[in-house]
């Protein structure tokens, strides 16, 4: 559900039982033992039982609360506390004022025709093409191959950190625009952020529209930030193979294409690690159906530990967890330790040789008397890039942590 939350209690709904309640135009959304209902012209959407959805559907339709009500005591025989629905489609803001006209239809979805060009069966065609070609290179030349050796493409530190920081830009963007463009050719608005995922600065895209998807039309908008970084890294390897000097040698633009492929390719694998709600997390839980798998997930992993451990005092409360969540958090919160294995694996075979050559190789020119006046500059406007990248994540760390702090209760001895 993606309505506002404003903290305070909302206002009693008030109404006549016997006239039509003013409803917005709503979608429904059968999937499973739910329905989705909601307004796509705000992007606000709710998860009602079958019944409850048609008990909306005939509000929608026309009926009085007291007709809705009888109608649902006969069909179902028991009683429904029609208030309690018709407040709760009023904090949805499914409800319109009396006096309010009837919204305008929606504006057409802008980049709709570019959405379905870039995602269409001409367009795959290629983007298979690309694949296979550098595919195809790579057995051919093992050194097309991504590799953390491949990121010192120059001796300059500054030069290597400065040129894949600024390349990285784009090619978020790029991700997100495949996101993005794969909602909007289904007619869904979206909405780009800046966020952090454990040492990851990330844009991030909202297709709140698309929880009205089919779920069998939802899987290209997840997976489409995936398919442009495996175009990215196609694109650049191929390049970099027609590029190779009759020597066998790369130019500089080459070598920094294979940098910046292996940089690409880091971004990729993060995508598995499942505890930090990536694209392929929200794969999982929408192809089975779940509501808040990684909370229950975690939770399950708490308490096994607790178990374990006989600290029964510590357990997580199970009541709240969704069936759907419970049955598969069985086997999907082994995921989440696999997921901490694949952060550790590339960590330690990526991550920790990069930082170990370049500190190593800025300690020396510091210490080691030998360096020029350009490695020295290298050096420091280095050391000082590498602090700054800090502070920003330190500063989006306190931002995220303030904002989950509850607001401050105001009381009056």
């Amino acid at each position: 559900m993606n309505d506002a939350d404003t903290g305070q209690q909302a206002p009693a709904t008030r109404h006549d039982p016997d006239r039509p309640l003013p409803l917005h135009p709503l979608v429904y959304l059968a999937d499973g033992e739910e329905v989705t209902v909601g307004r796509p012209d705000i992007d606000s959407y709710g998860i009602f039982p079958p019944d409850g959805a048609e008990l909306v559907r005939r509000l929608e339709r026309g009926d009085t609360p007291r007709e809705a009500a009888a109608w649902y005591a006969g069909r179902y025989q028991e009683s429904v506390d029609i208030d309690d629905v018709i407040e709760a489609l009023g904090e949805l803001d499914f409800l319109r004022e009396e006096t309010e006209p009837a919204p305008p239809p929606a504006a057409p979805v802008r980049w709709r025709r570019l959405g379905a060009a870039v995602f269409s069966t001409p367009a795959f065609v290629l983007y298979a093409a690309l694949a296979g070609w550098a595919l195809v290179a790579m057995a051919r030349h093992p050194d097309l191959v991504p590799s953390y050796r491949n990121v010192f493409f120059t001796e300059y530190y500054t030069i290597v950190q400065a040129a894949l920081f600024v390349a990285a830009v784009p090619q978020l963007l790029l991700h997100e625009a495949f996101h993005a463009l794969a909602g909007r050719r289904l007619g869904l608005r979206s909405r780009l952020s800046v966020g952090r995922r454990l040492y990851f600065i990330v844009l991030e895209t909202s297709l709140p529209g698309l929880v009205a998807v089919p779920r069998r039309r939802r899987y290209l908008p997840i997976l489409a930030g995936m398919l442009a970084d495996v175009l990215v890294i196609a694109a650049l390897t191929v390049a970099a193979d027609l590029g190779r000097g009759p020597d066998g040698t790369f130019p500089l633009w080459a070598r920094f294409c294979l940098a910046f492929a292996f940089a690409v390719l880091l971004r990729i694998a993060w995508q598995f690690s499942l505890y930090l709600r990536t694209d392929l997390y929200v794969l999982v839980t929408t192809a089975l159906g779940c509501v808040d798998l990684h909370a229950t997930a975690k939770g399950m992993l708490a308490n096994r530990v607790n178990r374990l451990l006989g600290r029964p005092g510590r357990l997580v409360d199970e009541s709240a967890w969704h069936p759907v969540d419970r049955r598969v958090a069985r086997w999907y919160s082994w995921l989440i330790v696999a997921g901490y294995a694949v952060s550790l694996t590339t960590f330690v075979l990526a991550v920790v040789p990069i930082v170990y050559r370049m500190a190593a190789g800025v300690l020396g020119r510091f210490t080691g008397g030998g360096a020029s006046v350009p490695e020295l500059l290298d050096s420091a406007v280095f050391t000082g890039f590498v602090a700054a990248q800090l502070a920003v994540l330190g500063w989006l760390a306190i931002r995220d942590r303030h904002r989950r702090r509850p607001a401050p209760r105001h009381v009056i001895a």
